[in-house]
């Protein structure tokens, strides 16, 4: 597959969880472990949490609104409208979406489910570390793409004592690699390919209080890489992710993740909305 030699590579194909993603999993224990009024539930989302919180509201009757960016690609806002959440495609990026849904929660009174920095959200994306680790035993690093951290911040809570969590951005979505430089979580400038999945401006409080207390490493790539990743993951094995989950396998080819010739690795392909348009 173009990657290094020697290394032993797990593949989880989280993609094929309900809603299309492992967020399926952070949505589900949320609800599970709060109430909900008759407003329901409101998130924002690039389009990922948003489909599993409307996935996880319809097995509960639960009526949910989405506030998703106008970036949002139109694969992931059908799937939203499938499962019979109310969408607002609302800002240019995540977090004008995510006051836009904070001004309607206020009014509404509905639940807001957070993407990422909520600890029942963050602690539900962490058993998807946990499973992995389950499914294949020990393995030396597991990488993870990375936006607001639920699931990488998850996974060092479940595991990153025995295993290095390897934090995976785009150059241009970089909100962790930003916060391990300046020594605490800072804005970015959102951008690129790997933008509607991992547009968070800001790593979550959560996530960087995980990740630090496991210095967690960062692993940037450029688009052109992450493009070509995807492209070599359906060459060679059919299988189609989002852009930003190909931040992982971008990782390994470019060296932005150096690993040992006996070093067991496992990639977490967490999420495939998206379209096949863009593929040759």
């Amino acid at each position: 597959m173009g990657l290094p030699n020697g290394v032993d590579i797990q593949l989880k194909l989280e993609y094929l969880q309900h809603s299309g993603t492992f967020k399926a999993r952070g949505a589900t224990h949320f609800l599970v472990r709060n109430s909900v009024g008759p407003a329901g539930v409101v998130a924002a989302s690039g389009g990922n949490h948003g489909a599993a919180v409307a996935w996880a509201a319809a097995q509960r009757g639960i009526p949910a609104n989405i506030f998703v960016p106008t970036i949002s690609s139109p694969a992931k806002v059908e799937r939203l409208r499938s499962y019979g959440a109310i969408v607002h495609q609302v800002g240019a990026v995540y977090g004008e979406s995510l006051v836009a849904s904070q001004d309607f929660q206020r009014a509404s009174g509905a639940t807001a489910i957070h993407a990422y920095d909520h600890p029942d959200v963050m602690a539900g994306a962490g058993t998807t570390a946990l499973e992995f680790v389950d499914q294949v035993g020990g393995m030396d690093a597991m990488l993870l793409a990375c936006g607001g951290g639920g699931l990488s911040g998850g996974a060092a809570c479940a595991v990153g004592e025995r295993t290095e969590i390897v934090v995976c951005e785009g150059d241009t979505t970089n909100a962790y690699a930003a916060a391990k430089h300046a020594g605490v979580p800072t804005d970015v400038a959102v951008s690129g390919v790997t933008a509607d999945a991992l547009g968070a401006t800001q790593i979550g409080g959560l996530a960087w209080s995980a990740l630090s207390s496991v210095n967690a490493p960062s692993a940037l790539v450029p688009d052109d890489a992450v493009i070509e990743a995807r492209q070599l993951l359906w060459d060679r094995l059919r299988i189609v992710v989002e852009p930003a989950v190909a931040t992982t396998i971008a990782a390994l080819r470019t060296g932005a993740y150096e690993a040992a010739p006996d070093e067991r690795i496992g990639v977490v392909l967490c999420g495939a909305n998206t379209s096949l348009t863009d593929l040759t």
